[in-house]
């Protein structure tokens, strides 16, 4: 066998002045606060007694957007208009919901506040605000007859800010559950996460994610399944045995998905940002199991306010990563409500068979 010779290649290259990187460690700049990033506001509204509602995700300036649509049953609005080769090129706000396809109509409240606020794609004869959403199916959780409308749209507007919300059973995730292998009564509660990472040259990616899943939700450092599917004594059950060989068929479970956003200060082109939308759905595919079902209509935006020099790579990557953790967080934070237990309740060490 013959080999080839060594080269002799001079790596006269500079990759950012490394030696200041040497210690540097992505643990050492998360935190779990999404609304770091100057001109995003971020505001929630619910409903206490029937358990659903809202959160919205307001853009001051506007922002670049993307989105990336990988389940089997999304329910989404203005999606189309974020491809790259549309027109609009700024979004004004972005609206997550419970309450399935009824949900949608939040956005409706985000966009009269706007307009009051004279906020919007300035047409001949008025400003038009751009406003995407998703929503999440928790129909199953509260009153099926009480869903976030364009009331509760316009109040989590009006609380929108830069301050930090608690994780958990807040706004658009206050009726999301996971674990629903095998239907409603062995599920655990979920909710809405948070995660950010900031790096030392400014650059700020931000997640905000509802999960709401049909699969079990797992740590994607240490492998351990934190929430999934219950035994009915307060035990995680063996999801992979009850889904691979089920008593019931999982095709009735069509109640899921997981949407979210993400929000960095990058100037990244729309493109860029759909392809930044897309590298994130990694971050779920790390936690969460199954994902991408043809029961889920998970959807992550991608928006981007334009400050800071960067590269689809590292944004891309560390929006994979913020979303891993805002899943867990989501989770860890969530109270229990319904009947549904939660993370805190659940002996994790002894899984059922």
């Amino acid at each position: 066998m013959k080999f080839l010779p060594q080269l002799n290649i001079k790596r006269n290259f500079s990759c950012g002045n490394m030696m200041n990187f040497k210690k540097f460690s992505i643990k050492e700049v998360k935190s779990d606060n999404f609304g770091e990033i100057d001109g995003v506001l971020v505001g929630h509204a619910h409903d206490p007694d029937e358990n659903t509602g809202c959160s919205v995700v307001i853009f001051e300036t506007g922002a670049v957007c993307g989105v990336d649509v990988r389940g089997g049953a999304p329910g989404t609005r203005e999606t189309d208009l974020l491809k790259p080769e549309n027109a609009i090129n700024k979004i004004h706000a972005i609206t997550l919901s419970g309450g399935s396809a009824y949900g949608l109509s939040a956005s409706h409240g985000v966009m009269k506040y706007l307009e009051e606020n004279d906020i919007g794609y300035d047409t001949e004869f008025a400003k038009v605000p751009i406003v995407p959403a998703a929503v999440i199916y928790d129909l199953n959780f509260g009153n099926p007859r009480v869903r976030p409308d364009e009331e509760m749209g316009y109040r989590a507007a009006m609380t929108a800010s830069s301050e930090h919300a608690p994780d958990g059973n807040t706004g658009a995730g206050t009726g999301a559950t996971v674990g629903k292998m095998c239907g409603f009564n062995n599920a655990m509660k979920g909710g809405l996460g948070t995660a950010s990472v900031r790096l030392p040259n400014g650059l700020i990616v931000s997640a905000m994610i509802v999960v709401n899943a049909v699969g079990e939700i797992r740590d994607h450092i240490s492998g351990e399944v934190i929430a999934g599917m219950t035994d009915g004594d307060d035990h995680l059950a063996n999801s992979q045995k009850n889904f691979f060989y089920p008593d019931e068929d999982i095709a009735a479970v069509v109640a899921n998905t997981t949407i979210g956003v993400i929000c960095t200060n990058a100037q990244l082109t729309k493109a860029e940002m759909t392809k930044v939308a897309q590298m994130s759905h990694d971050g779920l595919a790390r936690t969460i199991y199954p994902i991408h079902t043809p029961f889920d209509g998970d959807t992550i935006f991608a928006a981007s306010t334009g400050i800071i020099q960067s590269s689809v790579n590292i944004v891309g990557t560390l929006a994979a990563e913020v979303v891993a953790e805002a899943v867990l967080n989501g989770v860890k934070q969530a109270k229990s409500a319904k009947g549904y237990l939660a993370y805190s309740q659940v002996n994790r060490k002894k899984q059922g068979s």
